[in-house]
């Protein structure tokens, strides 16, 4: 199973709707190689239709394939739908491929079987394949439904605990940034605690 970010990159409600296309050719190519594709998460953008971020599974023999056909930067060339005297025509976004990074990361997880919910007939009612997975340090926690078995979604859980996770460390990493940048403008311009003079650097 692999897990695809298709991401507009804070790109304008051009980006949101490249990505909302791509989506539906991502679908329509994962059918045609008989690769099980699902929508796990996505993020509106402000024009109706649009998709700032969606994250997908895939599931199958040519799923890997497909993977490497759509990882890295895609351009849509059309004029804007928003802006029809705009210039620009070149869109960007990115789909990028998340990989669990951690080997151990199962061990960190506490799971517990749920009866499923919602649609999908008979099978999603009378069963308990539905996984709730629950990262023990951070408390981080999904429940998975998507897949028809008990495995199936338990494999998908530990991808997305570890997906959540490596968001929450770009998050951390940003806010680190952001603190040093606010930094170099909160540096008072008086009362030194050291002070050095000269080329050589010298303690006055």
């Amino acid at each position: 199973m692999i897990l695809l970010q298709l991401s507009s990159a804070q790109g304008p409600d051009e980006c949101c709707l490249a990505v909302s296309k791509a989506l539906h050719q991502l679908i329509k190519e994962a059918n045609t190689c008989s690769v099980e594709i699902n929508r796990l998460e996505s993020e509106s953008g402000r024009q109706s239709g649009t998709l700032r971020s969606v994250l997908v599974s895939l599931d199958g023999i040519a799923a890997e394939r497909l993977a490497q056909r759509w990882c890295g930067s895609l351009l849509w060339i059309c004029s804007s739908p928003y802006r029809p005297n705009h210039a620009r025509k070149n869109w960007f976004i990115g789909i990028a491929r998340f990989t669990q990074s951690d080997p151990d990361l199962e061990s960190k997880i506490h799971f517990e079987a749920l009866r499923s919910s919602g649609p999908g007939g008979q099978h999603v009612n009378k069963t308990d394949s539905a996984i709730r997975a629950t990262h023990i340090a951070t408390g981080i926690s999904v429940k998975v439904q998507t897949e028809r078995s008990q495995h199936a979604n338990k494999k998908l859980a530990i991808l997305l605990i570890a997906h959540r996770l490596e968001q929450l460390q770009q998050q951390v990493s940003a806010e680190l940034k952001a603190e040093r940048r606010m930094f170099h403008h909160q540096i008072e311009r008086g009362n030194p605690n050291l002070t050095f003079i000269g080329t050589a650097f010298k303690p006055k």
